[in-house]
């Protein structure tokens, strides 16, 4: 956090007063308060490796080395500090105390004198480098921190926090409480000297006063007035850019990249790179009806941000076990291990082991290219997420489905009017990640005739916010159930941004079902498996996703891990809102041990968890018609869409998925 305080020439004389909750002591020279710049006069509360609080000046400082701070645990910490003597007092008090730990301390002394400005830059949990930029980063919890005029006990920060006046006058009192959505800091002294929150520290999270009665930040905002910072936040890198692109007017909407050369890629080096980028077709205006009479993929990007810089392989002791074989690591992946700096995707802790619930594409993004090769793809080609998505991209140009391409972030800002121009939309092999404005779109299209073709698997599956501040950036609390990586603490599963339940839809009482017929049931990532054809196959309603197929068995093929039903699955539900008209057409078998039920499918754990051992780990191939003449076709497989160009597009997978796409591009509606 960044301000500008003024008054602080004629003050003097400083008290500074703050809670905080340490959770990386291992780290050394962490600053929690900054007052001045690199190259001048310069006062600062830092911590030092082992939780050592220490007040500094120049060559001078002042700790409390026989009183360690221990990770999350809150403390009260006070400094006074006379600019015309140097004299300095720092004291620290634990929220509670531990029999036979000692962590209360007080220490003072005397420092180098300053001459602070009327006006000085203050930092909150970083530190001003001769550079420009900002180092020395803390990693915890810092709630109400406040700076006033004169010296004073530590009663002063009593008073403040009791909610009294402070008998004294507040230079500054920055209340985290307020304006949670966004980036500033709330200075509530009267002087306006308010602040900037730089790279998306994490907001809306429990502060030292929560009592546990309330889980929701917007029912007692007073409880939660607590930021984390991390020193791998980071949300937009700012670069200096090298190029710009004009889009020539002739370019169609599409899937496009950016092709950038230094040379022959080696072994050792990538000197040949895709950025890929999306041209949307031009917006309609607001109030103008679609024609609908067009195609569209629509992007999962949401999913793409989610996955941004996925590196849960690099830190997970137990990545190959989950894959079933030996990891391979590109240059994207020794890069990102290399250089946490970029920042992680929504799978990754920070350094001090707390989840990363804020993701941005306004950064360098490693795996978001068509030559990245994931850890997640299955045997084979590897693909996971963007990359796999090309599989689809390329099928329907060879097919020469003329089609607009549509993005998650579209859908959000844009809602149901964005696909009023569209008769059919496809999904990306993994559209994972929604919004509520994203689903309340998507769901309105469906009930007024859209044909939404689903041509993935774990899809509408988590709560996404989207921040109105800082565009691009996407925030998920892992809340209770679901497959996760890591999970949010108890009270801190109500989004920043919007103030909504974070987690799996189906925990928030809608279903994956609702949308698109089917729900997770399991995932692996070693080998894929095959389809069925089920009896529903033969019904009337579905021969024309039949047409030309008399094959028992769909997609034992396929350029992710050999067949069309694998990495992660989704089956029909009826007690989750599978609605009751809806066709199975096929459902795969034959999975391994590794392909397991999602954890959200039981209560105690069963002893067959495995696909080689649970018939309920499947996918089906379904279809069902909606009440005003749409319809929805779903696959329930990540690994569908890498079979479609299997033997250069002849085969089962693809004949289907091209009548089916034909027939729901037709005008006709169908009969219900």
């Amino acid at each position: 956090m960044a301000a500008m305080v003024k008054g602080l020439a004629r003050a003097r004389q400083l008290t500074f007063v703050a809670m905080i909750w340490p959770t990386l002591i291992a780290r050394d020279n962490q600053t929690i308060f900054c007052w001045g710049t690199a190259d001048g006069d310069r006062l600062r509360l830092l911590m030092r490796k082992g939780g050592i609080l220490t007040l500094e000046a120049a060559s001078g400082s002042i700790d409390l080395s026989d009183a360690p701070m221990l990770e999350r645990q809150w403390y009260a910490v006070h400094f006074t500090f006379d600019a015309d003597t140097g004299a300095g007092e720092l004291t620290q008090c634990p929220l509670r105390d531990y029999a036979l730990i000692r962590d209360k301390g007080r220490s003072s002394g005397t420092l180098p004198p300053m001459r602070p400005p009327d006006t000085a830059s203050i930092t909150v949990a970083g530190c001003p480098s001769a550079d420009g930029s900002v180092g020395a980063h803390f990693n915890g919890k810092i709630d109400g921190p406040a700076l006033l005029a004169g010296l004073h006990p530590q009663a002063v920060h009593d008073r403040l926090l009791s909610g009294a006046k402070p008998g004294a006058v507040l230079l500054a009192h920055w209340d985290f409480t307020q304006a949670q959505s966004g980036v500033s800091a709330t200075d509530i002294s009267g002087h306006d000297n308010h602040g900037t929150l730089l790279n998306a520290p994490t907001r809306a999270m429990k502060g030292w006063n929560w009592t546990g009665a309330f889980h929701r930040w917007t029912e007692r905002p007073d409880q939660y007035g607590a930021v984390h910072f991390h020193h791998d936040d980071l949300y937009d890198a700012n670069w200096t850019p090298s190029f710009s692109l004009t889009i020539p007017e002739n370019f169609c909407s599409g899937a496009y990249a950016v092709r950038i050369k230094c040379g022959k890629s080696t072994r050792e080096e990538t000197r040949d790179y895709y950025m890929p980028f999306f041209i949307r077709p031009p917006p309609r205006p607001a109030g103008v009806p679609g024609k609908r009479d067009r195609i569209a993929f629509l992007a999962p990007t949401a999913s793409y941000i989610a996955y941004a810089n996925h590196g849960e392989h690099i830190t997970a002791r137990e990545a190959e076990r989950v894959i079933g074989r030996l990891l391979e690591f590109g240059h994207a992946d020794m890069y990102m291990y290399e250089h946490p700096e970029i920042g992680g995707s929504l799978y990754d802790s920070h350094l001090d082991g707390s989840g990363v619930c804020y993701s941005s594409r306004l950064r360098p993004v490693l795996n978001f290219t068509s030559q990245y090769h994931s850890w997640l793809g299955g045997h084979g080609s590897a693909l996971w997420q963007y990359n796999a998505d090309t599989h689809l991209l390329a099928w329907l140009e060879a097919k020469g489905f003329d089609h607009d391409v549509i993005t998650d972030e579209d859908l959000h800002h844009e809602g149901a009017h964005l696909l009023e121009d569209y008769r059919v939309v496809l999904t990306g092999t993994h559209p994972e990640y929604y919004s509520t404005a994203m689903w309340d779109g998507l769901r309105s299209w469906i009930d007024h005739g859209g044909r939404l073709m689903y041509l993935g698997a774990n899809g509408f599956y988590w709560h996404v916010a989207f921040s109105d501040e800082m565009p691009g950036l996407m925030e998920v609390r892992r809340a209770e159930d679901g497959i996760r990586t890591w999970m949010a603490e108890p009270g801190e599963y109500y989004h920043s941004f919007t103030g909504e339940q974070s987690g799996l839809y189906r925990r928030r009482g809608h279903a994956p079902n609702e949308i698109c017929g089917l729900g997770f049931i399991a995932q692996g990532f070693d080998k894929c498996s095959y389809y069925r054809r089920a009896p529903d196959s033969k019904n009337p309603r579905a021969a024309f996703i039949f047409e030309g197929v008399d094959d028992e068995i769909i997609g034992d093929f396929g350029l992710i891990g050999g067949g069309a039903a694998g990495l992660e699955l989704d089956c029909i539900t009826a007690e989750l809102g599978s609605p009751p008209n809806i066709l199975r057409l096929a459902t795969s078998e034959n999975h391994t041990q590794q392909v397991m039920l999602a954890n959200e499918e039981f209560g105690v754990v069963p002893p067959n968890l495995g696909g080689d051992q649970n018939d309920r780990i499947h996918a089906d191939l379904a279809f069902y018609e909606t009440p005003s003449g749409g319809a929805v076709f779903s696959t329930g497989s990540i690994a569908w869409c890498g079979s479609l160009l299997w033997n250069d597009g002849d085969n089962n997978v693809s004949q289907i998925t091209e009548n089916v796409l034909r027939r729901f591009a037709d005008e006709p509606s169908f009969d219900v």
